[in-house]
């Protein structure tokens, strides 16, 4: 074409040089517009017409592939293919400028590439993160290798068409860059080593719970790559934290709990060991009214009366025979209760105890597991429990200790300072039933001061 045009513009009586010059002008023109047609007729017809199919096709691979643009980018390929050759009979007569067209759609056409196989790999993790196979495996770390091995061996490719030498040569010459190579990826090289032994050893995978204090995780894990591990707290932050980190240090990972059917409650409650005493007839006469322990009362006082009975001990010695205690009695109502409780798990751990006294109190500790592992649904269910022993303790004659507050104390002094004779207002107008609230030391010690004891 370009000697045709050539000809034909000489004939016109157009000079030689500005002939050439025209014609190749024309036969560039003509390419860039085959180049720009081939781009548009390939994006707008041929991946219109895949995607339509796409999206109608019931599976979804496909769709994994049209999200990513895998074949949005393979299209760029085409404008690049008619260049790369077209170049040969337009730029015949110019042979340095060819060879760097062509060299150049050569170094388009593996760029291009490397993208779109970025987007497969892209699409095929998300493939096989969908269909629930990938639970244990770190399938972002291997897509990140796989992508390092994919643009190194494009940017070998663009290093050799560059320096006009061959792959294997490029490649040879590495030998002699690896300790370069292992300080520049360092942390890619140690992350997919720390990826293997965390699939091996099956530590940690996307979906557990981890917490991990010394980088601020407390969370689910939502991705295990290459070089980091993404948790999402509680409160919706985001923490990364290198992969080869979850190797060399310590973190907990909950999948046991959520894989046991069970979540641990465990709580205490602390008594007033002043409010502790031997049950009297009249005590007992009430816990039996109580429900679930009516039994136990029952079995219990009839032990006990045969025990002394047979020991010839006096129903009024309490130094050597034995007695109920509203302690222990209320100790076998929480056993009861919770055994009845249905969000409560009889096989699991079960344990109601005692802990040390402290200064707070005598400990009774609950050492249990909820059936319902939901966080929001298991604080609930704990709260629940709590909120009914504090409630019931009074029953049982027994207080709940409490740290007296501000105005606790400033009702004692206040009762203290008052001259003698002062009339005093009563100081709770609110009708109590018996037994019920919670008293502190505070309000024991002003009531105790205002009754001149």
């Amino acid at each position: 074409m370009l000697t045709f045009l050539q000809d034909w513009l000489i004939g016109q009586g157009v000079p030689a040089g500005a002939a050439g010059l025209l014609a190749l002008a024309a036969d560039i023109g003509v390419v860039l517009i085959l180049a720009y047609l081939a781009d548009v007729v390939t994006r707008r017809f041929v991946v219109q017409y895949v995607r339509g199919l796409a999206s109608r096709s019931i599976t979804h691979w496909d769709d994994h592939i049209a999200r990513h643009r895998v074949l949005v980018r393979l299209a760029h390929v085409a404008p690049a293919v008619v260049i790369y050759y077209l170049a040969v009979p337009i730029l015949g007569d110019y042979p340095e400028v060819q060879a760097v067209v062509r060299q150049l759609a050569l170094i388009y056409m593996i760029a291009i590439t490397a993208l779109a196989m970025d987007g497969a790999l892209n699409a095929a993790a998300d493939v096989v993160k969908g269909t629930g196979k990938a639970r244990g495996l770190p399938v972002t770390g291997v897509a990140q290798v796989a992508k390092l091995v994919l643009y190194g061996v494009a940017a070998i490719s663009v290093l050799s068409l560059v320096l006009n030498r061959s792959p294997l040569l490029m490649l040879s010459g590495l030998g002699a860059a690896s300790a370069v190579l292992m300080l520049i990826f360092r942390d890619a090289i140690l992350g997919f080593v720390a990826g293997i032994q965390l699939t091996l050893n099956d530590m940690v995978h996307r979906g557990d719970w981890i917490e991990m204090p010394s980088h601020g995780a407390d969370g689910d894990v939502i991705e295990v790559g290459l070089t980091t591990v993404k948790v999402q707290n509680f409160d919706k932050t985001i923490v990364t934290i290198p992969t080869y980190a979850l190797i060399s240090e310590s973190f907990k990972n909950w999948r046991g709990m959520s894989e046991s059917g069970g979540r641990r409650i465990k709580r205490a409650i602390n008594i007033d060991m002043n409010s502790v005493r031997f049950c009297t007839e009249e005590m007992l006469a009430r816990y039996m009214r109580i429900r679930y322990i009516e039994e136990y009362v029952e079995r219990k006082r009839a032990e006990v009366e045969n025990w002394n009975t047979e020991h010839g001990i006096d129903r009024e010695d309490y130094a050597n025979g034995r007695r109920l205690t509203n302690l222990g009695t209320f100790r076998a109502y929480i056993v009861a209760y919770l055994h009845h409780h249905p969000m409560v798990h009889d096989d699991m751990t079960f344990l109601i105890r005692h802990l040390d006294p402290t200064e707070h109190g005598l400990p009774i500790e609950i050492f249990v597991f909820s059936r319902d592992q939901d966080w929001i649904r298991y604080e609930a269910i704990q709260a629940d429990i709590l909120d009914h022993l504090l409630a019931i303790a009074p029953q049982f004659d027994l207080r709940v200790f409490q740290s007296p507050s501000g105005a606790a104390v400033e009702r004692a002094l206040g009762a203290v300072a008052r001259p003698t004779g002062a009339v005093t207002s009563p100081p709770d107008t609110v009708t109590r039933p018996a037994g019920a609230g919670v008293a502190t030391d505070a309000e024991a010690g002003s009531a105790a001061v205002r009754s001149g004891e």
